[in-house]
This record gives structure tokens, C-alpha cells and sequence, in this order.
């Protein structure tokens, strides 16, 4: 009798587990609803956030897919008029994160990985770093840190550096060591690999103005604000301390907090070079693929005033199509491309719309009363703290920067004892790092959830640690760099 009712409870915490999952939403919707509406917001500003609320933790409870969930959550807040009251205006919104170009350019990420996969390329690339550096997992890291970093201040997109250029590689090396996905051996090497990736790209996001995006953009907005202009060379200089420090703390925090279970493998790199040899040389598929990725590098790095990230990065899965390195039935066929299009889209817009109903713009003010008598170093804290932690309501760092930097800016100028270059540059420098947080939270962050070797549980738990270490070297390191400068 002892194995059945060994499944039977099994069985019970399992159908608890769910009903657990299904109610947690709920219920954090429903607070936020019966709650009176503070001042300041309009009643539809405060409902929406419930719904936003809802969403978040059944992405982290996971009842259903959490794909699922943010479609629910979008036709929700659209047929309910929450953010636009026209039924036409309300669907434009909702579909408008299928529009947006780091949604697909996540989208083409996964192509390349397939590519990767298909022609071998992959396998033969993560054999000659296993060759180089395969004797240790943490060397592994390393070689993932460096290369991003190498690539970091010529490519403006995070997203195309490491989800378009590193994951795919990178992707092909724990099956090499019998760490998969599906069969509980994800921990062996493949969680480390992937996470140490994700983490290593928010930090070189805010070491250069040129590796994200988001930070021409945030340069911009504070040339509006105070009237200056910070160079490519000053923004270095003010993040070099804290940005090498990081690198070289990231492999090896993660590699304790989250540990791989393969940590040595002295004979990996003679294993790797006899299969390299067995492979035989490069096939004509093989020079295609990295002949097309090359093109994809040339125009991220040097054509990116005149084409688009996401344009070019398409042109190329349409090459990569018409030239048979993978097939259009490939691409319909990869479920978890697909799959992450569809989350990242819907999260996205639900993010848009905060900022629409001004639910973001109500929390940003309602900070300035706090800071009034405040000393410099708590008034830092205070201000850049909310800034970061803020971003757990965003899908987009681009978002983030568009909703709030000018309003945080506006706030932080009026402290006295700080200049307004420096409250500039300590809003900017993290934005980058705020990446780290969610599994929304940068461009990279869905290809990394997404592709299964981290749990959904134990993201959130690592985003919130990291995050956490991130923000207390930013404040020990660079909260006095810059005050200095």
C-alpha cells in the first residue's frame, strides 16, 4: 500500500500546487481592486495596475503557460477599455507589441540558434571553446564574459549581441556534457552557462553608451533636461570601476549561488579536439551560416545608422532561408520561438500601458516629497533605488527610459550637494544592470527563460539576487566614483 499512497500525495500537493497557482493572481488582482484609489490616479489607472499585478504573479505562479497569461491578460485589459475606451483604439494597443522591433529581433535570435544547430556550425564552435577553455566550467564563464565584452561596444543592441550572437553558440555546449533541458540534468552545466550569459550582458549594457540602445536614448532625453552633453569616452570613465569589477565578479557569483554540478573536466579539451577531427572540415553549409552571421555582425556593428537591428537581422533568416540552411517548415515548426514571441509581445504592451494610464508618472512623483531634508547619500539611495526596483513594471529598457528618466531626473536635480551631471549618469548607469531582474526585463532575458535550463522559480529568485548584489557594488562603487569625479 506504501506506493499508492505515495502517489496519492504526490498526487494531492500537485492538484495543491495548481490550485494554488490558479488563486495567487487572483487574489493580488482583487487586493489592488477593493483597495480605495489613491489620489492622484484615476480609477481605471488603478484597476489597470491590479490587472498588470494579477498578471505578474501568475507569470511567476505559472498555472498556465505564461504566455498564455499575458494574452489573457492584454484581451482582458482590452475588452474592459482600461487604457483606451474605443473598442478600435483598445485593439490597436493590444496588438501593438507584435510590432515591436526587440520582439523580433528575440524572434530572429532563435532562427540563428537554429541555423547553429542545423548545419553543426554550433556544435563546431562550442568544441573549440571547449578546446581552449573546457577544462573548468567557471573557464567557461570567463570565455562567455570576454566575449561579450569584446563585442559589447560595437553593437548597440544587447539583444543581437547576446541572444543573436553568443546564446546560439553557447546553446550547443551543455549537450556536449550531458546536460539537457528535459531530463534533470539542466543543472549540470547549462543552467550556469546560460544565467552567467544573461548576467554578464546587463553589465557590459551599461559599460558602453554604444552596447544598448536605451542609452543613446538616455542620453538624449538628459541633453533636454540639464542642457548637457556626455561624450562616449566620459560614460566609460564614469562606469570603468564598477563595470570591471562586475565582469569580474559575475562567472564567480554565479558559480556559488548557483552552482553547476560538472565543475572540472580535464580531459574535455582533448575529447573536444578528437571530435573536432571526427567532424572533418567545415561543410559549404556550415561557411553559409557563418558567412550570413558575419553579414548580421557587419550590419549591427557598422551599419546600424542606416539599418535597423531588427531589419537586418530578418534579412538575414530570410537569406538563411532562401539559401536552405534552415527551412521555412523549421521556422513554423520551432515552437519555442513562437512561444516566446507571443510572451514577450503581450508583456510588452501590458508594460505600455502603465505608463499610458500614468500609473508610472503617479509613483515617479509621489517619490519627490520623500526626498526633502534627506541627506546626499540617502537621497541617492532613494532615487535610484525606486528607479531600479521600478523596472520590475517594465518589458523594456527602452520603455523604462522613455516613462522615467526625464520625471526621476526632473526630481533628482532639485537635491542640492549633487551635481546635475551625476544624477544623470547615476539614473543611466543603471540601466543596463536593471536588465538582471525579470525575465522581461532586457531584450536577451526571454531567450535565456526561454530556452528551459533555468526554472521559472528559481529566474525570479536569482533575478532578485543579482539584482540586489548589483545594486550594492553600484552603491559602494560607483556612488563614490562619481560624486569624486
Amino acid at each position: 500500500m506504501a506506493a499508492p499512497l505515495q502517489v496519492s500525495v504526490v498526487g494531492t500537493r500537485r492538484g495543491w500546487k495548481k490550485a494554488a497557482g490558479i488563486i495567487a493572481p487572483l487574489v493580488a488582482g482583487a487586493v489592488v481592486w477593493l483597495t480605495p484609489v489613491p489620489a492622484g490616479l484615476t480609477t481605471n489607472a488603478w484597476r489597470y495596475f491590479g490587472l498588470f499585478a494579477a498578471v505578474m504573479v501568475g507569470v511567476i505562479a505559472e498555472p498556465i503557460p505564461p504566455a498564455a497569461i499575458g494574452l489573457l491578460g492584454v484581451t482582458v485589459a482590452a475588452l474592459t477599455g482600461l487604457v483606451r475606451a474605443s473598442t478600435s483604439d483598445a485593439a490597436a494597443w493590444a496588438l501593438s507589441g507584435f510590432s515591436n522591433t526587440t520582439v523580433w529581433l528575440i524572434f530572429a535570435a532563435y532562427m540563428f540558434a537554429l541555423g547553429y544547430s542545423k548545419t553543426g556550425l554550433g556544435r563546431r564552435t562550442a568544441l573549440v571553446m571547449i578546446r581552449a577553455m573546457g577544462k573548468r566550467t567557471l573557464g567557461l564563464g570567463y570565455a562567455i564574459a570576454a566575449a561579450d565584452l569584446v563585442l559589447a561596444p560595437f553593437m548597440p543592441s544587447n539583444t543581437a549581441r547576446s541572444a543573436g550572437t553568443i546564446f546560439p553558440v553557447i546553446r550547443n555546449i551543455p549537450e556536449l556534457f550531458g546536460s539537457r533541458i528535459n531530463d534533470g540534468t539542466a543543472r549540470k552545466m547549462g543552467a550556469y552557462l546560460m544565467y552567467t550569459a544573461l548576467a554578464v550582458t546587463c553589465v557590459t549594457s551599461s559599460m558602453f553608451v554604444t552596447a544598448m540602445a536605451p542609452n543613446v536614448l538616455a542620453l538624449t532625453l538628459i541633453s533636454k533636461v540639464i542642457q548637457a552633453t556626455i561624450s562616449w569616452t566620459a560614460w566609460l570613465k564614469g562606469f570603468a570601476p564598477t563595470g570591471l569589477i562586475l565582469l569580474a565578479m559575475v562567472p564567480v557569483l554565479v558559480y556559488k549561488i548557483y552552482p553547476p554540478e560538472i565543475k572540472e573536466s580535464p580531459d574535455a579539451p582533448r575529447w573536444a579536439a578528437t571530435e573536432l577531427r571526427s567532424m572533418g572540415r567545415i561543410t559549404r553549409q556550415e561557411m553559409t551560416l557563418l558567412a550570413l552571421v558575419i553579414v548580421a555582425l557587419s550590419l549591427w556593428i557598422g551599419g546600424a545608422k542606416y539599418v535597423d537591428a531588427t531589419v537586418a537581422a530578418m534579412l538575414v533568416v530570410a537569406v538563411m532561408v532562401i539559401l536552405r540552411v534552415v527551412s521555412w517548415n523549421d521556422v513554423l515548426g520551432n515552437a519555442g520561438a513562437w512561444n516566446v514571441f507571443v510572451w514577450f509581445a503581450t508583456l510588452v504592451t501590458l508594460a505600455s500601458g502603465l505608463a499610458e494610464v500614468k500609473f508610472v508618472n503617479w509613483v515617479a512623483q509621489s517619490l519627490s516629497p520623500l526626498l526633502s531634508g534627506r541627506g546626499i547619500l540617502m537621497a541617492i539611495l532613494l532615487v535610484v533605488g525606486a528607479f531600479f526596483l521600478l523596472h520590475y513594471l517594465f518589458a523594456s529598457v527602452t520603455a523604462h527610459v522613455s516613462a522615467l528618466l526625464q520625471v526621476f531626473l526632473a526630481v533628482a536635480i532639485s537635491v542640492p550637494g549633487v551635481s546635475p551631471v551625476t544624477w544623470a549618469l547615476l539614473l543611466a548607469y543603471s540601466l543596463g544592470l536593471m536588465g538582471i531582474l525579470t525575465p522581461y526585463g532586457t531584450g536577451p532575458s526571454p531567450i535565456y527563460y526561454g530556452c528551459g535550463y533555468v526554472k521559472g522559480k528559481d529566474f525570479w529568485v536569482l533575478g532578485a539576487t543579482m539584482g540586489l548584489i548589483f545594486f550594492l557594488v553600484y552603491g559602494l562603487i560607483e556612488v563614490p566614483w562619481l560624486l569624486k569625479m
